[in-house]
């Protein structure tokens, strides 16, 4: 229905979930005013906040598309603005054994989550969506792949019930592993490129490294996700040869990604203003938070528990096996 697309119609659940993320930047002031410095990032206390308040409250149905809206497009819009922060130069800067060792481990994880689905007795097309949940960009890779390969809509809830729980698993635990294994900033920034479902999350799991460990996460999470491109036309090819569809060019190219590239080639140029990238990158800090507690609000921990224990433990056993391979690919590559 058009109504549930009209700006009134979000604006409930923006509201909730810019209130959500101005309650984590005044948690995260506190911690600065109180303590000294940061302990909780407030991209974190954003997805803390908005699970707690998913978890003891029941949320009321007219803040559902607003809710969305902030998780998906104002996720996309401040992914968008972050390419302004990358330029090509910086990209190359990665060096083609990162870029190499990015996309065999990507193409590892995916190979290694469909094989320990299918040992748990998922079916093929479920066991293909954790796989690729896991292996790329959590829920927009499990959206991109559902579609192609004729996913049952049961499948689909089941394998993102896990994304959002399994992101802020991910974005709480890797500061602890980057004490517990010693990690450098630049290899806490690929760790976390590498096993953290999306852009803005990544920087929440980056941000203690600093920012070295930022950038560089940054750098590896868009190689990584260049990689959605790839995987679906694929996926296309294999599931569309079985029922004679094809995918379209928008469900094997997010759009978000052609404007992070579009901004990150706009920098490059030196077509932005260096008067204005300070607004932008500031600008996409205060959406990615806005996000982030969308995010948070969407978790459902019953639903999570609900889809199943071969889910979870397939989910869990392929992030279990990602985290696994990109820390031996740094090891690999001898990275500092």
């Amino acid at each position: 229905m058009q109504t549930l697309r009209s700006p009134l119609a979000l604006l409930p659940g923006i509201l909730l979930s810019a209130g959500v993320a101005a309650l984590a930047l005044a948690g995260a002031w506190a911690e600065r005013a109180w303590l000294g410095e940061v302990w909780v990032e407030g991209l974190v206390l954003a997805i803390l906040l908005g699970a707690a308040f998913s978890a003891l409250a029941r949320r009321h149905p007219a803040f559902g598309a607003g809710i969305d809206f902030c998780a998906r497009t104002v996720l996309e819009v401040a992914i968008v603005l972050l390419g302004a922060s990358i330029s090509v130069a910086a990209l190359g800067e990665a060096g083609l054994g990162l870029v190499g060792g990015i996309v065999g481990v990507v193409c590892v994880s995916l190979a290694a989550g469909y094989a320990i689905g299918r040992a748990l007795g998922l079916s093929p097309r479920l066991a293909t969506l954790v796989a690729c949940g896991n292996s790329i960009c959590g829920n927009s890779a499990i959206a991109a792949a559902a579609p192609v390969i004729h996913a049952e809509s049961r499948d689909v809830a089941a394998s993102l019930s896990f994304t959002a729980f399994l992101s802020i698993l991910a974005v709480l635990l890797l500061p602890v592993l980057y004490a517990l294994f010693g990690m450098s900033a630049v290899q806490s920034g690929v760790f976390a490129g590498l096993t953290v479902y999306a852009v803005p999350q990544v920087l929440a799991a980056a941000a203690p490294a600093g920012a070295v460990g930022i950038q560089v996460g940054t750098l590896v999470k868009l190689v990584r996700v260049l990689m959605l491109g790839p995987v679906i036309f694929l996926l296309g090819l294999v599931y569309g040869r079985r029922s004679g569809s094809h995918p379209s060019f928008a469900q094997m190219v997010p759009w978000f990604i052609l404007g992070f590239l579009a901004m990150m080639g706009l920098r490059s140029l030196d077509a932005i203003p260096a008067a204005v990238l300070p607004a932008m990158d500031h600008a996409a800090g205060l959406l990615t938070i806005v996000a982030m507690a969308a995010l948070g609000l969407t978790v459902d921990i019953r639903a999570v528990m609900k889809s199943g224990s071969r889910v979870v433990a397939a989910a869990l056993l392929s992030l279990g096996f990602l985290g696994a391979v990109s820390y031996a690919l740094i090891r690999l590559l001898g990275l500092v």
